[in-house]
């Protein structure tokens, strides 16, 4: 059979000879060759080695990496490895938070033993992996943060994963997409699309996104090979946790304002036959914002009565009794919003975490609070992934939240085991008779 030459070229494969019939190769006219997307690169070698076609594989410039994780795997982390392995080295891992991701990763970059590429959200996500990769006693590379140099194994935001992706796609036989559900935003595709690294795992502790993206990222990446959640680990790996809901009552004037703003909203669904019970339903609703009047105010009196619920003078007051029943805790509180944070920290007398705290200020607080001179702190979202934070064992969810992500990445905040063998407990305030309820009920 005809022989057939495989080269990367700017975030493709360059298929020279080969069946006519390869498997995403189509005709390029401007080169008298076919191309194909760079991450179809393993079905194409697999396909060519089912079919013995004799092949010229000129795609990765990657020697071998000889390292070895300083880490015994737990069983469920191996059976993990297992899983991905059993699908040629494709999948997603959902595991909770808490249940040592990265552990599973360092085992996967060991058991692949080519140069892998790790791409991280955050640039605390980006610290971390990097102080436990140095474990392998190697070069490890940075993309991010101030620094752009690659080696043998190197870790990468998604933000310049994404601006180097052409560059990249030939130099890695693995790549571990951490918090891997941030692989469906539209940008972030290509860094999928561009790579060729045959292996891939995607690391999560809730793949599945509102708006239908993880499709497209079991396309990059792989299917749920392995899932976990916190119930599966609780008790013998994570904390036996209780979650407690505690319905409020608004105040009459909140109720007036709320069913007013609620009523407008929920008309305009009616009127243009949406329900959002799709996602693509929002993504429509946003789309008709930016031309129909009332659709923008739909959206604008929808955010408005949200804001009414999650910020009701009744939470506030069933925060203060539950901070007083907890003195002896660590206690996160966890909002949606800034200005709620500042304000809970304003008469709670509680160091504020938002986006607008600087980095050395908010890893002061955290040192403070893992040695103890805090005890409670109140954060707007972004300690919910890629921080790593101190052991606490009482979480405040400040709104019944409708994204099932949010809340399982919040609970898993308090979840790591107990030195006195103690349990986790989860306050969800949620205001009573409002669609914050309703969607509180379905993710329960």
């Amino acid at each position: 059979m005809t022989d057939v030459t495989l080269t990367y070229e700017d975030g493709t494969l360059r298929v020279e000879g080969g069946p006519p019939d390869i498997p995403d190769a189509d005709s390029d006219p401007r080169s008298d060759t076919r191309r194909a997307p760079a991450y179809r690169y393993a079905a194409i070698c697999a396909y060519l080695d089912r079919e013995g076609v004799a092949t010229d594989d000129r795609v990765l410039d990657a020697d071998p990496v000889d390292v070895a994780s300083p880490y015994e795997l737990r069983e469920y982390q191996a059976a993990a490895i297992d899983a991905w392995e059993g699908n040629d080295r494709w999948g997603v891992l959902e595991l909770p938070t808490g249940s040592g991701k990265t552990v599973v990763g360092l085992a996967a970059i060991e058991r692949v033993g080519r140069p892998a590429l790790v791409v991280v959200p955050t640039l605390d996500l980006l610290d971390q992996w990097r102080e436990e990769l140095s474990a392998f006693g190697v070069e490890v590379g940075q993309l991010g943060g101030g620094e752009q140099h690659l080696g043998p194994i190197t870790v990468s935001t998604y933000d310049s994963a994404y601006l180097r992706a052409e560059d990249l796609g030939d130099r890695f036989g693995l790549v571990v997409f951490d918090e891997v559900h941030h692989l469906g935003g539209e940008g972030y595709r290509d860094i999928g699309r561009l790579l060729a690294a045959p292996a891939r795992m995607g690391l999560t502790a809730t793949f599945e996104r509102p708006d239908g993206a993880h499709e497209v990222v079991a396309d990059l990446v792989g299917p749920v090979v392995y899932d976990l959640d916190a119930d599966d680990l609780a008790g013998d790996h994570l904390a036996p946790y209780d979650i407690k809901r505690v319905e409020v009552e608004l105040t009459p004037a909140e109720r007036e304002r709320y069913e007013a703003a609620q009523g407008t909203f929920v008309d305009y669904l009616k009127s243009a036959s949406l329900s959002l019970s799709r996602g693509s339903d929002y993504l429509e609703l946003v789309k008709r914002s930016g031309t129909d009047p009332r659709a923008r105010e739909a959206l604008l009196e929808k955010q408005r009565a949200r804001d009414i619920v999650m910020q009701s003078e009744a939470k506030v007051d069933a925060l203060e009794s539950i901070l007083d029943r907890h003195r002896e805790d660590r206690v996160i509180v966890f909002t949606a919003h800034t200005d709620l944070v500042y304000r809970l920290a304003e008469r709670f007398l509680l160091p504020p975490i938002t986006h607008e705290t600087s980095a050395p200020e908010r890893r002061d607080v955290l040192r403070r609070f893992r040695a103890g001179e805090y005890s409670r702190v109140v954060t707007a979202n972004v300690l919910d992934e890629g921080v790593d934070v101190p052991d606490a064992n009482v979480a405040v969810v400040f709104a019944g939240s409708g994204s099932e992500r949010e809340f399982t990445q919040r609970l898993g905040r308090i979840l790591r085991p107990k030195a006195d063998g103690g349990r986790a407990l989860l306050y969800e305030l949620v205001s009573a008779e409002t669609a914050e309820e309703r969607v509180a009920d379905r993710r329960r």
